[in-house]
């Protein structure tokens, strides 16, 4: 394969036919349905899809045999999956599945004066706006690779492309279409997903694993309607005093550490080595490249140690609260309770639903003053550890970034969830997986500003050519 021919290829087609979609992608609001209940009557998803499903098909006509089809199961999400063959001899019989989703994270506060979610403004070699990285992406990158190969005649597997569009909502939706669609996906020898991060724009990083996420909903009551602060006080108890208390089960206070032992797991040595070679690659961007407010300090002084508290340490956020007015509209009021979102990110290996009863236990047992203690658990998701990588991949992922950065691959977990992962490990453990993607430095995902970097979704297309051929040249047994 002619590499210099394929950087052109990548370049032009990213310039030319992607960029121009994926603009218009950004600008449609197609929230997840777990943050816009009226998704079907808003119309946002379906506009998403049809964007995707136009622009796919127009590049289908490469691909002799290649099909497209929306899938819609009854009062789910759509699913864009497309079958492509195998090419220029390749292996009809093996499969290779591409994966990404095309809902996006709410609005948020904060964005740039001159920036906007549904505001898609090309600065430099960043396109701001929500979801362009995260993961709309996806689609275009897998279609600008295999579109690379054709064009120098390179043979390759039979690939499945999936993009669901329910992913930030906890892909609730993707087991039933997975298994509607099992006969049709086959057995994947190799997933490639580009729903992930990297440590910096200088080289492919490779995910090695993901947290679970264990939620719900914390509520404290202690009146059945607000009172007079000024006559209640001293007699009733704050429910945010209450709750305080409680939360202090889950977490020290002072350090953030988690005290639940039951959320911990046994970290692989190999991941610990991981993670301090991770450290050494990124030095103080390991937090550096959040916008600490102040002289807001890190965690951690290690910077081995922030890597393994963001990827297999257990970490409580606190992503919502109820019960109170603005401050500018707050009267005297003790107010009748209080509640809080909590999001209790696990480690990879840990049980997402276990983790959800370990939460709800800790917290409603003996209710501090006798107060009513709820903990509505959402389900937990539990993460993704990937299996080692076979000889022939970890070569591959090596001369891939080589190729297409020109420096070593670099391998570290990420601390988001990515539930498809850790179902298809299930459904499909003989599986080898590649997780990457383009959230590096401050793109900002589900934050205000968001942006694609474009040089490296770029290098992360050529990746997964280079991969994709790899693949086809492994020894088989």
């Amino acid at each position: 394969m002619d590499t210099t021919r394929l950087k052109h290829h990548v370049d032009t087609f990213w310039n030319d036919a992607i960029l121009p979609s994926i603009t218009e992608y950004i600008r449609i609001p197609n929230k997840s349905p777990a943050f816009d209940s009226k998704w079907v009557e808003h119309g946002y998803m379906e506009d998403a899809v049809r964007l995707m499903e136009a622009w796919a098909r127009e590049q289908l006509g490469t691909f002799p045999g290649a099909t497209l089809e929306v899938v819609r199961l009854p009062g789910r999400t759509p699913l864009i999956f497309m079958e492509i063959p195998s090419d220029h001899g390749g292996d009809a019989k093996d499969t290779v599945l591409l994966y990404g989703h095309l809902d996006k994270q709410p609005e948020m506060k904060g964005w740039a004066e001159d920036l906007g979610p549904w505001k898609p403004v090309l600065k430099g070699d960043k396109l701001y706006g929500r979801g362009g990285a995260d993961d709309g992406y996806a689609i275009y990158a897998f279609l600008c690779a295999l579109r690379g190969m054709a064009e120098q005649k390179v043979p390759r597997a039979r690939c499945v492309i999936m993009i669901e569009a329910c992913e930030e909502s906890g892909s609730y939706d993707l087991p039933f279409y997975v298994d509607h669609l099992k006969a049709r996906i086959g057995d994947p020898s190799l997933v490639v997903c580009l729903d992930s991060g990297c440590g910096d724009w200088d080289r492919l990083w490779l995910t090695t694993s993901l947290r679970g996420i264990a939620s719900g909903t914390l509520t404290v009551r202690v009146l059945t309607e607000g009172v007079h602060s000024g006559d209640a006080s001293g007699v009733v108890p704050s429910s945010f005093r209450l709750m305080r208390g409680l939360l202090s089960r889950l977490e020290d206070e002072a350090t953030g550490e988690i005290k639940l032992q039951d959320l911990y797991v046994q970290i692989p040595p190999q991941r610990i080595e991981q993670a301090k070679d991770a450290a050494k690659v990124l030095g103080n961007s390991v937090y550096d490249r959040f916008p600490f407010a102040g002289t807001t300090k890190p965690m951690a002084s290690e910077l081995g140690d922030l890597v393994l508290n963001r990827t297999w340490r257990p970490q409580l956020a606190i992503i919502g609260m109820d019960g109170y007015p603005p401050p500018g509209d707050a009267g005297n009021v003790l107010l009748p309770y209080s509640t809080a979102s909590l999001s209790l990110r696990t480690p990879p290996t840990l049980d997402g639903a276990a983790a959800v009863q370990t939460i709800k236990k800790a917290l409603e047992a003996d209710p501090p003053n006798g107060c009513e203690v709820t903990f509505e658990g959402k389900g937990g998701q539990s993460g993704w550890h990937a299996p080692p990588l076979a000889p022939w991949l970890e070569k591959a992922v090596t001369e891939a970034s080589q190729q297409a950065f020109g420096k070593p691959v670099a391998y570290m977990g990420e601390g988001g969830t990515i539930p498809f992962m850790g179902m298809l490990g299930e459904k499909f453990p003989r599986t080898q997986f590649v997780i990457t993607g383009v959230l590096g430095p401050h793109a900002n995902a589900h934050g205000p500003n968001e942006f694609l970097h474009i040089p490296t979704g770029k290098r992360v297309t050529e990746a997964v050519v280079h991969m994709l051929v790899a693949h086809h040249h492994r020894p088989r047994r």
